[in-house]
């Protein structure tokens, strides 16, 4: 992918009279008058409808590659790389990056900035034009034929939760993430049952692996800066991809999912009282679950349980089928 104009790195000091030369600027990352310059010179304003903030920092891009682990050879699955301040770090730890871009300007932009500011990476920088949302497979086939897939982002946080589902579910091969998301996304995605912030996004994510909130993010690393505090969030699969599998004889993911949203739909009432459509009385004796229980007190063990004694139960089956 090609475009028109090419940025040039910049240090904070003129490279003229510090006789630095191409070779000894590549690798440079991006700072606040980089990202600011690039935005200008390409016409790009950061824009509410894609949820853009960019990171104007390179020890918090640094910091971001840092705990997610990723190392030379690694594939990597970028969303929503704007002018590129991830993306250079990433490609600077010697990684594939497949780059998820729905802002086509971005897209245009980012090999140039690529080339200009780390040409030896160009090769490893791939660019898609897509919804992050609607993306199949074989709309990215270098993370199709991937054996394993690392996703870092700066996630656009108004849709942050359903992009890392969305993305999980569609490729298999995902096995781990550290994104930065709003704080009380990231607080949400690792919360456990009991708590007040234990809600749907915490329960399916748990179904494919394990998630913890690590380090907090100012907001002065950011143009132009939120107004909600960040925190990254850092997530391992289960080695067999999910908490259960139809093949194993457990429940299928629609129908755990269906029990949780039933459930926390109104999270106020009992089990019994938000799942009565769902689940017959049976279903609960089998699963050994307390009726009067609210959804926030389940664990996603337990959720796929009651799932699995719903499939057990002639009269559940039809209730789910109706």
């Amino acid at each position: 992918m090609t475009t028109n104009t090419t940025a040039q790195p910049t240090t904070g000091h003129d490279t003229a009279a510090t006789g630095a030369g191409p070779a000894q600027r590549s690798g440079h990352l991006l700072g606040a008058a980089d990202i600011r310059r690039i935005a200008a010179d390409a016409g790009i304003k950061p824009t509410k409808k894609f949820g853009q903030n960019f990171v104007i920092d390179p020890g918090t891009v640094r910091k971001i590659v840092h705990e997610s682990g990723v190392s030379h050879g690694d594939t990597v699955l970028e969303v929503g790389p704007g002018l590129g301040s991830l993306t250079l770090a990433l490609l600077e730890a010697g990684t594939d990056v497949t780059a998820i871009e729905i802002d086509p300007a971005l897209v245009q932009r980012l090999p140039g900035t690529v080339a200009a500011f780390m040409p030896d990476a160009s090769d490893r920088l791939h660019v898609i034009n897509h919804d992050a949302l609607t993306v199949m497979p074989d709309d990215a086939p270098r993370l199709r034929d991937a054996e394993r897939i690392t996703l870092v982002a700066n996630l656009p946080y108004n849709v942050a939760t359903p992009i890392i589902l969305t993305l999980l579910e569609r490729f298999p091969r995902l096995d781990r993430f550290t994104v930065m998301v709003q704080k009380e996304v990231a607080d949400r995605l690792a919360a456990g049952p009991g708590s007040k912030i234990y809600g749907t996004p915490s329960v399916k994510l748990a179904w494919y692996g394990h998630a913890e909130r690590s380090a907090l993010i100012g907001r002065n690393v950011f143009w132009p800066a939120p107004n909600v505090d960040s925190a990254l969030v850092t997530f391992t699969r289960y080695p067999e991809g999910q908490l259960a599998t139809p093949q194993d004889g457990g429940p299928s993911r629609d129908r755990v999912f269906a029990l949780v949203d039933a459930a926390f739909g109104q999270r106020r009432k009992t089990l019994h009282a938000a799942l009565k459509h769902h689940v017959p009385q049976e279903a609960f004796t089998a699963a050994g679950i307390d009726p009067t229980r609210r959804g926030e007190t389940l664990t996603i063990d337990e959720f796929a349980r009651l799932a699995a004694a719903c499939e057990r139960t002639p009269t559940g089956s039809q209730e789910a089928s109706a």
